[in-house]
């Protein structure tokens, strides 16, 4: 009988206010240029106090945000759990999730008290993004989020990399996982960020365990984790840790490895506006094809041209209309 869903995500619900900035606006703030860095909530001010806010973009994100709402939009049967508190964005942000195809634990009347997260994502003419997170809310994500109903009745749970920098997130991480395993859903974890894999490594790893059905990672971050120097190296030493797994490698396209081969997957040329989003989108395209009918090669070849029309353009998503136009 088939799942009402066919991936359940968690992660962090931040609404990303997205804004094209100089290089010289990170040197003057003291802002490290292309990670993620979390902020407390006056520095956040501050810092959006210093762009122009009319010009940019708001939407409701997050990384397994993103993954989620890019595979709803090519016809996944998609659920995400998250967080966000009972003031103005955290009500924008559950319209604007059901608004992409969703469903959520999220209920507008029954919403906590405190301040939604915020991500501050600046690109620069590079093309490269850099993000500044307050997490509000999001940072007590919890097991109280998890819905296991909704869970039993998915073919997929998708774990995101960024719940792992707090003690609650990781046991929530280890809840779901663990629930998952039990009900015979299978696990899918993404590393998020090289930040996340070089300072909570430990943690990263406790969650994965004994081992995880599919890991999403980008060169660095599967170099980073193995303790390995180059990609040849990290593919062996993570066939001890996933299944299967991604590597993106950026302008040279992808590696699949689906159990038993490697796939190459061609990178798609486009001249790079804005890279915010690419791992997220190949993330939930790959997730929408191989749950429904896509060979990994073929889920890859898609998840490769998303990520290459996403970041042709400014924004960490398509439209629904871009995505059905990919397929």
């Amino acid at each position: 009988m088939a799942k009402k869903y066919n991936i359940y995500g968690m992660g962090n619900a931040l609404v990303d206010i997205v804004t094209e900035v100089e290089d010289a606006f990170f040197s003057k703030n003291e802002i490290e240029k292309g990670v993620m860095t979390l902020v407390d909530e006056a520095r956040q001010s501050a810092l959006v106090s210093a762009i122009d806010l009319d010009a940019a973009d708001k939407q409701c994100g997050g990384s397994a945000a993103n993954s989620i709402i890019g595979a709803a939009q090519f016809g996944a049967r998609t659920f995400y759990s998250c967080k966000v508190a009972n003031d103005e964005l955290g009500q924008f942000y559950l319209t604007d999730l059901k608004a992409n195809g969703a469903d959520t634990n999220l209920s507008a009347d029954a919403l906590p008290e405190g301040i939604t997260g915020k991500c501050l994502v600046m690109t620069t003419p590079d093309a490269e993004r850099t993000m500044n997170t307050f997490l509000g809310v999001t940072a007590t994500y919890s097991t109280e989020q998890i819905d296991e109903a909704a869970l039993a009745d998915s073919e997929y749970l998708y774990i995101e990399g960024y719940l792992v920098t707090s003690p609650n997130g990781v046991e929530a991480m280890k809840a779901a996982k663990a629930k998952a395993e039990s009900l015979g859903v299978k696990t899918a974890l993404t590393f998020s960020d090289p930040a996340m894999v070089k300072y909570f490594g430990d943690a990263m790893k406790d969650v994965i365990g004994s081992g995880i059905d599919l890991l999403f990672c980008n060169e660095e971050e599967a170099m980073t984790y193995t303790g390995t120097e180059s990609v040849p190296a990290a593919v062996q030493a993570l066939k001890a840790t996933a299944k299967q797994f991604v590597i993106t490698l950026g302008p040279d396209g992808a590696l699949v490895w689906d159990g038993q081969n490697e796939i190459k997957i061609a990178p798609v040329p486009t001249e790079a506006v804005d890279t915010n989003g690419a791992g997220d989108l190949f993330a939930g395209a790959f997730l929408y094809g191989i749950t429904n009918g896509l060979s990994h090669a073929e889920a890859g070849a898609l998840a490769s041209r998303a990520s290459s029309a996403v970041v042709s353009k400014f924004g960490p998503r398509l439209s629904k209309a871009q995505a059905q136009a990919l397929l």
